[in-house]
């Protein structure tokens, strides 16, 4: 069976270049705001979280903090276009277990992604 990845980005770009990278070798959902993330994370199984930080209303360290609250166990991956260390420093204290700067290499996305499957 295909491993799940969610992907939360505001930008509906973002969203479909990662599913063309990611489609061919894993089951991908897409969703463009935080609120709409923790709603399909209450639902349905996911295996990984790949999850913008910069986004409106509820930015990806309160979407994080809020999936803690149900769906710990999940692995998330931040991308982020800032070049706010805080940022990035703030996402791996909460528990993300990496993050990828956007833009991003394809092959290099790949490879976290398969890292992190890897180890469970």
């Amino acid at each position: 069976m295909q491993k799940r990845i969610l992907v939360v980005d505001d930008d509906t770009m973002n969203l479909v270049r990662t599913k063309m990278i990611l489609g061919k070798e894993y089951d991908v959902l897409m969703v463009d705001s935080g609120i709409q993330a923790l709603d399909r994370l209450k639902c349905e199984h996911v295996d990984l979280v790949l999850l913008d930080i910069e986004m409106p209303k509820l930015n990806g360290i309160e979407t994080f903090e809020r999936m803690k609250e149900f769906a710990a166990d999940i692995p998330v991956i931040f991308l982020t276009a800032s070049g706010q260390e805080d940022d990035v420093v703030s996402a791996i204290r909460l528990g993300a277990v990496n993050y990828l700067k956007k833009p991003f290499e394809p092959q290099e996305l790949l490879k976290r992604v398969a890292q992190e499957f890897a180890k469970q």
